[in-house]
């Protein structure tokens, strides 16, 4: 009996997780919101928001605002993840950080004419969107185990379909609401989506796999590093504790140039000199924290700085991706198009190639690469990923140039760039999700997910202190020299920076160890 229940369990098909469809319909609504907001929140903030400002700055004081949204957006992750795992458990931070989610919407419906009330409004938003991000996907992940994990990564694919399918009709008709009804219909309606997003999150509530949050460890990831950092060993220097001050002497610089960086700015990057030059001098000297800790905690850590890396490396991916809703935006107000299109609604035509190249991808083209010999990993896609975004901002750096020259410019000639924006997206975004997950050890599924949204507010970090430096006398006489604009000239400076780290992402990728940690069944 033991043998037949046995093979009977191992032949078994994999099933689908019953309580799949509450999560997929509440990300699609959420994404809906989140997207609804964010693709005209550039459009408002020029043409209503900021006009206390003069005309010739509020274009950079747009972008500026965008990216500041976008950092706090990916920044709260670390929050939402460390009170999943530690305190909460997944399901209870998810709900309770969509309530406040739900308010901050009603501060940009209720405060489109208070620049205070407006702000307060992104920042419960950005808490409230950036505290479940990390959670709801290793939510989802959490409903899979050993017996059905080759559907998960069907499942975070189609998850990403999903998530696509609300941002493509909050970016057709957005624009168009705010344009004719106004910035209280136009802010309001993504809050109405938003709250049944957590209508049917609660729904699922009896059926989801909840995994308890874990207990503190005393040798988890910050006691080993803390132990790595610290402990002396005799005719040694210490000079991996040397490396984490040199970095936290950095981070304070950084925090005294807040005047000129701008506070988040200023917050972020002291943040990535502190994690950064820690995690590097953590790194060269773990293997004293052996003995004091168990030699399976010190090689956890050793596998998530390894993921670390990684994700630092996908960074410039974020820097080009996310201007898209800004910078590209900018560049549409200037090109040839029908009087009743909005720019901001060229932001419909991502999630529509994203529905269209998943499915492409997985019927046509990763098949055809098989068969050709080309094994098909998730860090090769990512890699590739990372350089086709390089490409696309190629291509729109010379639609620019044309526009600068006096060379009138369909709108429409912004197809080529989204659509090679938009295959990186697939390869680097979509992977991601399921990458980060499968990584992470059991106790930091939600932490390590929050790194890998933190990599989209370095991403934007590098925006800001790019737009920062054009401004400084030594860059601007640079760029006069070139003879490009200053629009034509970052985006090629963005171009180099995304082909750059995909070499390096390539190089690196090569000896990196994968693992499988989703877990046992049952």
């Amino acid at each position: 009996m033991s043998t037949s229940t046995t093979t009977a369990n191992t032949t078994a098909p994999p099933r689908w997780p019953r309580q799949l469809p509450y999560i997929i319909a509440s990300e699609a609504c959420e994404r809906f919101s989140f997207y609804g907001m964010r693709n005209i929140l550039t459009p408002f903030l020029m043409t209503a928001l900021l006009l206390a400002i003069p005309e010739e700055l509020r274009a950079g004081a747009a972008k500026d605002v965008f990216h500041s949204f976008v950092i706090g957006v990916y920044f709260f992750p670390l929050l939402g993840g460390y009170l999943a795992d530690r305190l909460f458990g997944k399901y209870n931070t998810i709900l309770w950080l969509s309530l406040i989610y739900c308010i901050g919407h009603a501060f940009l419906a209720i405060f489109e004419h208070s620049v205070q009330g407006f702000y307060t409004g992104l920042f419960l938003i950005a808490l409230g969107s950036g505290g479940i991000k990390p959670l709801v996907s290793s939510f989802m992940g959490d409903q899979f185990d050993q017996s059905n994990k080759t559907l998960a990564r069907k499942a975070f694919d189609w998850f990403y379909f999903t998530i696509n399918f609300g941002s493509f009709f909050a970016s057709l008709f957005m624009p168009l609401l705010l344009k004719y009804y106004g910035a209280a219909v136009a802010f309001g309606i993504p809050g109405i989506l938003m709250f049944i997003a957590t209508l049917f999150f609660w729904l699922g509530r009896k059926r989801y796999v909840n995994v308890p949050p874990e207990p503190k460890n005393p040798h988890g990831f910050l006691p080993v590093i803390r132990t790595a950092l610290m402990a002396k060993q005799a005719g040694q220097a210490n000079i991996g504790l040397y490396v984490a001050i040199v970095g936290g002497a950095l981070a304070i610089y950084a925090l005294s140039q807040m005047s000129s960086l701008g506070i988040v700015a200023a917050l972020c990057l002291a943040l990535v000199l502190v994690m950064g030059f820690g995690g590097a001098g953590a790194a060269i000297q773990l293997e004293r924290a052996r003995g004091v800790h168990p030699d399976h905690a010190v090689d956890g850590v050793r596998s998530v700085l390894r993921i670390l890396i990684l994700f630092a490396l996908v960074t410039p991916f974020w820097s080009l991706f996310d201007q898209k809703a800004s910078t590209w935006i900018l560049q549409a107000n200037d090109m040839v198009k029908p009087e009743w299109f909005e720019p901001a609604m060229m932001q419909a035509l991502n999630p529509a190639l994203v529905m269209i190249l998943i499915p492409f991808n997985h019927l046509v083209l990763y098949p055809f690469l098989e068969k050709c010999g080309v094994q098909l990993t998730s860090l090769r896609k990512m890699g590739a990923g990372i350089a086709v975004t390089g490409l696309s901002w190629i291509v729109i750096g010379s639609i620019q140039l044309m526009m600068d020259l006096g060379t009138p410019m369909n709108i429409m000639w912004q197809i080529l760039p989204y659509a090679l924006l938009t295959m990186g997206e697939v390869l680097v975004s979509a992977t991601g999700l399921e990458f980060a997950y499968s990584q992470a050890p059991a106790a930091m599924k939600g932490t390590i997910t929050s790194f890998w949204n933190l990599s989209v507010t370095v991403g934007n970090l590098w925006v800001l202190l790019a737009n920062n430096s054009i401004k400084t006398p030594a860059v601007t006489a640079q760029v006069t020299q070139s003879g490009l604009s200053e629009t034509a000239f970052l985006m090629f400076f963005f171009a180099a920076f995304a082909l750059l780290a995909a070499a390096i992402f390539a190089l690196y990728a090569r000896s990196y160890p994968m693992q499988d940690n989703y877990r046992p069944v049952g």
